[in-house]
């Protein structure tokens, strides 16, 4: 077989590059196959057949060529490239119709594979919807029922609860909180239901994200205080376990009210809203997971999810910082026993190690770590206790001092004065302030600003307490802080600190606000109530006003005779104040020894009886010339003056030694008398027991005198009335013994009748002497 000629280049390579060495190598694997079936060989006898066979013989013999062109060394390189352009030009109609086939096939797996990658997509695209929307009326719903159950639990269970007989101890604290929970979830319900949408609406998403949002600072301020409450919860519901008889009761009620619910404890429903402010992220995080991220409200879908999860954290920072409050600012009264039971080798060292770093700071040893901020905060908190306390002390003052004012029951009293105007409108005065408008402004006094400050008084003792224990863990922690790795329990001192220091950095500010805002509004409160006194007082005055003394005096003209009126009673007490003082101070008359009395008749004999004077308390000489004298000894008076004319230093004699004694040691001697004179008055009937007492004016045919008297009622000494109720009365001068007594039955004061005018005496001014008859005279 004659070789053909070799083709041109250009032409050598368009074919060379119609097939590859792929098409090649699956040829003579395809023709390995075919060898290896043997006998499952195609009939012949159609023209198909035949042209198939004829295909399949070239491709083998093709391939048989391959074969040797490929694995047969070639002897000489241009037989190689003559055989292989050869091969190439008889496979060449075969290889182009297999390769026309193969595309169309491809084309067509591709676009199947892309119809079906689409519809794998749309069903996924589904699912999703399907899942998004499940999760959405899960939220929605879950929010309805527990909504439903905190009203059965608020409503149905409290309301049975209270009207056992007795109700529990403590029950309101049980439930408390838990209706500010109901307002915020009824609030978010109520929002939802407002656009009138379903869950399977695409708009639902963003109303429901809208909602949270703009309630999520209601939500945290409603959860976070029943989070921090429920503790004691759980507390008084084990309370009421330990008693068998109430707990049995509160189980029947929680089953009658709840039938549909399988509850057996108020803890049952209590725990929900611990529930379900932790399960508002599972949520919003399983919407989000099935929400496309092309949705219009994606964003806003995402924000919400990191609300919620913020919120969570912020409530139980604010929890575990109510934990660390309530733990440190208890006060307790402990023993000395108790305190000596609680030492251990662990405190001890505690204390041990802050006192050591007390010292060092005081020493300057250790530089005390300083925080600004918070060292002008609890010098703010010290100066508010400071002027509380100091405020309340004076409120409390300010109430006794009211309080002994009304216990003086002055209006009772009688001042000898009926039928006179004013005395009457003074009583009115003060009996309308004494049982109406004083009670009603100490009442008030109490309930506005006492009581507050009481409260506000006892408050102090939380931040007071922490404040404190700030200042000992911050000791522990400057033990502590400069090492590089900290052990477990070293990591808890400091992270007691950290939280202690950050909560009253936090609190402290607040506290401190709400403190002064108190004390301003208290001021101004006691501003108002003594406001409202002057007003009700002004009240009561102008109803009698007319009826005083001087009310038609120009203000001026009353304010000037006030003036003197006042000015004028003072003086007069002062100078009663005085008398009364050297009353006082007057040594009492008593019987003198024998001695004594020796020693005054020497002295009365030598000097006279007005230069006696009795020395008032022990006198010791300090000086030369000076006496040594005890208290009642009797001297005469030699000097008034010393020897330079000091004033101040008497010369005495105290009988037989003279020397110099202090003028304000000595008072003059009034003699004690022995046996008093006889009463001046005429002797009483039997029958004047039954003379009214408060009559100015006595019987006369009560006083009857059988014969003629023998002595005679004159006034010893001048007296001055002093109101209408008394008569002047001048030494020596005849009166007539009405009574002798005052109405009170008081034998100081005698009614007596001068010159035809009734008033009272001082029954001492009185006194009584012989008259002398004309027969005697005779």
């Amino acid at each position: 077989m004659e070789v053909p000629s070799r083709p041109p280049p250009s032409d050598f390579k368009l074919r060379k590059s119609a097939s590859s060495p792929l098409r090649y190598s699956g040829a003579i694997k395809k023709v390995s196959k075919k060898k290896q079936m043997g006998g499952n060989l195609p009939e012949y006898g159609n023209e198909e057949n035949d042209n198939q066979f004829e295909e399949n013989k070239l491709d083998t013999e093709e391939e048989t060529v391959e074969e040797s062109v490929f694995l047969k060394p070639p002897t000489d390189s241009s037989e190689v490239v003559d055989a292989a352009a050869h091969q190439i030009l008889i496979r060449l109609p075969s290889q182009d119709s297999f390769s026309e086939e193969s595309f169309v096939s491809e084309e067509r797996l591709a676009e199947e594979a892309k119809k079906k990658k689409e519809e794998e997509e749309a069903a996924a695209k589904e699912r999703q919807a399907q899942r998004q929307m499940m999760a959405i009326e899960e939220l929605a719903q879950s929010e309805k029922s527990y909504l439903r159950m905190l009203q059965i639990c608020t409503v149905n269970i409290r309301n049975n609860l209270q009207n056992l007989q007795p109700p529990p101890p403590n029950l309101d604290s049980v439930f408390l909180y838990i209706d500010e929970v109901m307002d915020v979830s009824g609030r978010l319900l109520s929002m939802l239901d407002q656009k009138q949408l379903t869950p399977e609406n695409p708009d639902f998403l963003e109303t429901l994200c809208t909602s949270f949002l703009s309630l999520s600072s209601d939500i945290e301020a409603a959860y976070k205080e029943y989070l921090r409450h429920y503790n004691h919860v759980s507390l008084v519901e084990n309370s009421y376990k330990q008693k068998e008889a109430l707990w049995n009761d509160i189980v029947t009620i929680i089953k009658t009210s709840a039938p549909e619910v399988n509850a057996t404890s108020l803890s049952f429903f209590l725990v929900m809203p611990v529930q379900r402010i932790a399960r508002y992220p599972l949520l919003l995080q399983t919407i989000q997971k099935h929400t496309d991220p092309s949705h219009p409200a994606y964003g806003l879908l995402e924000q919400t999810a990191h609300t919620s999860v913020a919120l969570n954290c912020r409530i139980n920072e604010y929890k575990r910082f109510r934990e660390v409050a309530d733990k440190y600012k208890k006060t307790e009264n402990l023993t000395i026993i108790d305190k000596i039971n609680r030492l251990n080798t662990h405190s001890i060292a505690k204390k041990t190690a802050r006192f050591s770093q007390h010292i060092k700071h005081e020493t300057g040893m250790v530089p005390k770590l300083v925080d600004e901020e918070f060292d002008a905060l609890e010098g703010f908190f010290n100066i508010l206790e400071d002027g509380i306390l100091v405020l309340l002390e004076n409120v409390e003052t300010y109430l006794l001092h009211l309080q002994r004012f009304l216990e003086c029951k002055t209006e009772e009293f009688d001042f000898d004065m009926d039928g006179e105007k004013t005395p009457i409108c003074y009583k009115e005065i003060n009996t309308a302030l004494r049982q109406w408008i004083l009670p009603m402004f100490e009442k008030r006094m109490r309930v506005l600003i006492y009581k507050p400050l009481c409260d506000l008084r006892d408050l102090l003792v939380g931040p007071k307490n922490l404040i404190r224990k700030r200042l000992h863990k911050l000791l522990d922690y400057e033990v502590i802080e400069g090492k590089s790795k900290l052990s477990y329990d070293e990591q808890a001192v400091a992270n007691a600190y950290k939280t202690i220091n950050t909560l009253l950095l936090n609190e402290l500010p607040r506290f401190n606000g709400l403190a002064l805002q108190m004390i301003w509004r208290m001021l101004g409160t006691f501003s108002c109530l003594h406001r409202d006194l002057a007003a009700d007082m002004e009240q009561v005055f102008q109803s009698f006003a007319q009826q005083l003394p001087h009310s038609s005096l120009h203000p001026k003209e009353f304010q000037e005779w006030v003036e003197s009126a006042v000015l004028e009673g003072a003086r007069q007490l002062e100078t009663l104040c005085q008398s009364v003082e050297e009353a006082l101070n007057a040594p009492a008359a008593q019987p003198l020894s024998p001695s004594s009395q020796r020693r005054l008749k020497q002295l009365t004999d030598k000097h006279g009886s007005g230069k006696i004077f009795q020395v008032t308390s022990t006198v010791v000489a300090t000086r030369d010339f000076d006496l040594n004298l005890t208290k009642g000894e009797l001297v005469a008076l030699i000097s008034e003056t010393d020897t330079r004319g000091d004033k101040r230093r008497w010369l005495v004699d105290a009988g037989g030694k003279k020397g110099y004694v202090a003028s304000s040691k000595l008072a003059r001697y009034h003699q004690a008398v022995e046996d008093p004179p006889p009463s001046p008055f005429l002797p009483m009937p039997a029958d004047m027991s039954g003379l009214r007492r408060h009559s100015c004016t006595p019987d006369p045919q009560l006083i009857q005198v059988t014969s003629r008297p023998l002595f005679q009622v004159i006034a010893a000494y001048d007296f001055t009335a002093r109101g209408n109720h008394e008569v002047s009365v001048h030494a020596g001068e005849p009166v007539r013994v009405l009574e002798p007594h005052d109405k009170r039955g008081n034998p100081e004061w005698s009614l007596v009748e001068a010159r035809g005018q009734r008033g009272y005496v001082p029954s001492n001014y009185l006194t009584r002497t012989p008259v002398i008859s004309s027969l005697g005279r005779q």
